[in-house]
C-alpha cells in the first residue's frame, strides 16, 4: 500500500469513528423533555387515566418508601393513609432521562447521573435540569391508591 492510499483510508476511518461520536455525545437539545440518553423511562401523556396502583396494606407502607411503573415513582412523604401523604412524580430526570431517586433523608428527588435535584413536588431545586417534573394525581379509595396521568 501506497502512502497516500495509507492516508486516504485512515482520513475516511477517523472521519467516520469521529462522526459516530459527535452523534452519540452531541450537543444538549434545547427540547425540555428528556432525551432518554441516561436510560430513563419515558413519563406516560396527561390524560391516560390510571397509570399504577398499590395496595396500602402490603406496599409503600413506611415514609420514604417508594414504588416506580411506567416511567413514574410514587413516594409515602407521610404516615397517613391520604393522598397528602404521597407524591407521584415522572421518574426521567428532565436534563438527560436518568431514572431519579429519592432520598428520605433529604426529602427530595436526586438524579444519579449529574445531580440535578427535584422537590417532593418536582420543582427544580438544583441544576443542571432546568424543567420541573412532571407531577402526577394520587387518589386513594380504601386501601388502594391510584396514580392517575
Amino acid at each position: 500500500m501506497e502512502r497516500d492510499e495509507f492516508l486516504s483510508k485512515l482520513g475516511i476511518g477517523v472521519l467516520a469513528l469521529c462522526t459516530g461520536c459527535m452523534a452519540s455525545c452531541g450537543g444538549k437539545s434545547s427540547d425540555p423533555s428528556p432525551s432518554g440518553g441516561g436510560g430513563g423511562t419515558p413519563a406516560p401523556p396527561s390524560g391516560s387515566g390510571t397509570v399504577f396502583t398499590a395496595d396500602l396494606n402490603s406496599e409503600i407502607k413506611t415514609i420514604g418508601a417508594s414504588k416506580s411503573s411506567n416511567g413514574v415513582i410514587l413516594v409515602r412523604i407521610g404516615a397517613d393513609n391520604v393522598a397528602t401523604s404521597f407524591t407521584a412524580v415522572q421518574i426521567a430526570c428532565t436534563h438527560e432521562g436518568t431514572n431519579i431517586n429519592y432520598s428520605a433523608s433529604d426529602g427530595k428527588f436526586i438524579c444519579p447521573l449529574h445531580g440535578s435535584q427535584f422537590s417532593q413536588a418536582g420543582a427544580v431545586l438544583n441544576g443542571p435540569a432546568v424543567v420541573a417534573l412532571k407531577k402526577y394525581t394520587v387518589t386513594i379509595s380504601g386501601t388502594t391508591l391510584s396514580v392517575v396521568a
